[in-house]
């Protein structure tokens, strides 16, 4: 249970970490946000940010195998950096209509051999 519990709570960490770093980008679109000075965009994005610490924090405080979790220091990482890719990968299909290329596959099954070389 703790093991879904941490990878659930990095999925929802990683939305809004994917919203701070890049949403500003599709946020652009819009005049009122468009006219902001750099600090007031620094400033939205880390109030989004907030969101991301508040679920990342407790999802590798439970997962970490020194707090009686399922997951070594090394497995909390590997699966952080694969739910990060697979956030930022649906989210610029979403967002930014990006086309998946034959390269971005071979790069998710390059992670997912990370993955499966980390937990061996």
């Amino acid at each position: 249970m703790k093991a879904l519990l941490t990878i659930g709570l990095l999925i929802c960490s990683n939305i809004f970490m994917t919203l701070a770093w890049y949403g500003h980008l599709k946020m652009n679109e819009f005049s009122w946000f468009k006219s902001l000075p750099l600090i007031g965009v620094i400033v939205f994005s880390w109030a989004i940010a907030f969101f991301e610490y508040c679920l990342q924090v407790p999802a590798n405080r439970i997962g970490f195998e020194g707090n009686g979790g399922p997951f070594n220091l090394m497995q909390l990482k590997i699966i952080q950096e694969v739910i990060t890719l697979t956030v930022f990968v649906l989210f610029s299909i979403i967002a930014f209509n990006m086309n998946i290329r034959w390269n971005h596959i071979v790069a998710a099954l390059l992670m997912i051999l990370a993955v499966y070389f980390v937990f061996r």
